[in-house]
């Protein structure tokens, strides 16, 4: 879509806007750095930003960088967020200099997205297998330690296969991402757009819980 509508918008919240061009930019820019940070294929990266249009850079910029993602909602508990850290493995974690400063103690390399914009925005054009890991998601917990579930790109890619048949999917959609990016129907909302062209529109936090 960068490629063939770079013009068009990608995603929005509030008045800000990303279009396709942009999004591509910017996530390159971050896969990038990540992998001048020496993040690997295959090694599960933590994402600890805002109810913003960062979400939708950092995930696809840590997939840019052959990486699964592990979405740290800043509402959650800090033992919480620790045990996250600490039972997926996490060694680098992408977030906002706001933040920096609740991660200190998770012992991982924290990358602030604003230092990424000096990085190269070639696209880093990582090939990947349907088996590859796409992002972990950690339960509620209600039944005892929270447990990570792991979900690669062929069941990303299913999900949307399986339904297209009842929505036809295009590039005049508009999702909005209601739900935290740390539950996994945030996973239908952001990619039901941008695997279509369309555009997602990120809710902020207040309207989200009015």
């Amino acid at each position: 879509v960068a490629a063939s509508r770079p013009d068009a918008i990608a995603a929005n919240c509030g008045d800000e806007k990303l279009t396709y061009s942009a999004l591509d930019r910017r996530s390159s820019q971050l896969a990038n750095h990540l992998r001048c940070r020496g993040v690997l294929p295959g090694t599960i990266v933590g994402l600890y930003v805002d109810r913003s249009l960062d979400i939708i850079v950092g995930i696809l910029g840590i997939l840019k960088a052959g990486a699964a993602y592990l979405p740290m909602d800043p509402v959650y508990p800090k033992d919480r967020l620790s045990f996250m850290v600490g039972d997926a493995s996490v060694s680098t974690i992408v977030t906002q200099s706001d933040f920096a400063a609740n991660l200190t103690d998770t012992g991982a390399t924290l990358v602030e997205l604003a230092d990424c914009l000096d990085e190269s925005d070639e696209d880093p054009m990582l090939l990947r297998e349907a088996s590859d890991l796409a992002y972990v998601i950690y339960t509620s917990g209600s039944t005892g330690r929270p447990k990570g579930v792991l979900v690669s790109h062929g069941n990303v890619m299913r999900l949307f296969d399986s339904t297209d048949h009842w929505f036809g999917f295009d590039d005049n959609d508009v999702w909005t991402l209601f739900h935290s990016y740390s539950f996994d129907f945030s996973v239908w909302e952001i990619w039901g757009a941008l695997l279509y062209g369309g555009r997602v529109v990120v809710v902020p936090t207040e309207f989200s819980r009015s």
